[in-house]
């Protein structure tokens, strides 16, 4: 009888913070204030999106900055991350690494530190609350001019002690190349972030390849296009460089017709570490534990590759060494059948 995939230890290493808000929290959050939802975010939730061409993305892009503008005060900050906590606890999730660009949320907050000084206080809470470890990552907006992502990059060095352990390249890979961000990503890493850019989601092998060669990439935000490039993949798997996979994000932005078509076992095959994710539940639906339901159901993963799937996972984060232990350890009872 397969084991419970509730119970399984994991880390969950590609969130979205306003992706992650309950849709629940969201209609209440909008009513509250009066804020009109479009029927994509109201009763035809979750959205039909696909973002293959501009238009599609732009249309993921308006209902994610409509999701955005509910979030005004500071205590609907600490409620979305307590409730994400609840939720990764729920599922089985350990330790979370939760990506954010605080430009986003600058002008209602008080500027770039003061948001993300609270965020990373909320960050804190909701982890006292839940018992999950939570890190934050910051990201530069790739359709935004690399001066500011130097910004955020020096922001984010600045709490590196304080629970910042990343910087991350997000947004429409179309946009802005990876090396047009180089400079950002040197002063991370000369700093002791990890680099986690997007990449290979929207464009092919290249777009991964200019993450590794031109940012340093440690973990690649989705990569799944990296299955179209035998090199490519041999050599993420010769380095050891994660990639984030999120089968039911690529599903809803159009990178794949069906689950089945996401190739995840050919990457796991090849020898890439993967670490499944949710993106952005609240555009896409599911969370972390229907990724690793659909590692079994669709990819046919067997439990001992489905106790590898979480060990890559916490293997690629940035959890402190104690924590990795523990978390392994939890893995391998889960395979074992010992008690948790």
């Amino acid at each position: 009888m397969p084991k419970p995939l509730v119970t399984l230890p994991k880390a969950h290493l590609h969130l979205h913070f306003t992706g992650s808000m309950r849709h629940a929290t969201l209609i209440e959050l909008a009513r509250d204030q009066g804020l009109h939802l479009p029927d994509a975010l109201e009763q035809d939730w979750p959205p039909k999106l696909r973002a293959t061409d501009e238009r599609g993305w732009f249309r993921f892009q308006r209902l994610y900055d409509i999701a955005r503008s509910v979030l005004t005060r500071p205590e609907h900050v600490y409620r979305l991350l307590r409730e994400t906590a609840e939720d990764e606890a729920a599922a089985g999730s350990r330790w979370l690494e939760i990506q954010v660009d605080p430009s986003g949320y600058a002008q209602r907050f008080g500027g770039l530190t003061a948001t993300l000084e609270l965020m990373l206080d909320a960050a804190r809470q909701a982890a006292e609350h839940s018992r999950v470890g939570i890190a934050v990552i910051v990201a530069a907006n790739r359709t935004k001019h690399p001066l500011d992502a130097n910004t955020l990059a020096r922001l984010a060095l600045q709490y590196r002690d304080h629970g910042v352990v990343g910087f991350g390249l997000s947004n429409d890979e179309r946009r802005g190349q990876a090396r047009d961000f180089e400079r950002a990503f040197r002063i991370a890493k000369r700093g002791g972030l990890l680099a986690v850019p997007h990449g290979g989601e929207l464009m092919g092998p290249r777009s991964v390849q200019q993450c590794v060669d031109d940012l340093g990439a440690d973990r690649v935000g989705h990569g799944v296009r990296s299955a179209e490039d035998d090199w490519l993949m041999s050599r993420l798997a010769d380095r050891q460089i994660c990639c984030e996979v999120c089968p039911t994000s690529n599903v809803g932005l159009g990178v794949a017709e069906r689950a089945a078509d996401v190739p995840l076992r050919r990457l796991f095959d090849a020898g890439v570490p993967i670490a499944l994710g949710a993106d952005d539940p609240l555009l896409f639906g599911d969370r972390l534990l229907r990724q690793y339901e659909l590692a079994r159901d669709e990819y046919a993963f067997s439990d001992a590759e489905i106790a590898e799937l979480a060990r890559q996972s916490v293997r690629s984060s940035a959890a402190p060494e104690t924590v990795r232990k523990e978390l392994l350890k939890g893995v391998d009872d889960w395979l074992t059948g010992s008690p948790q």
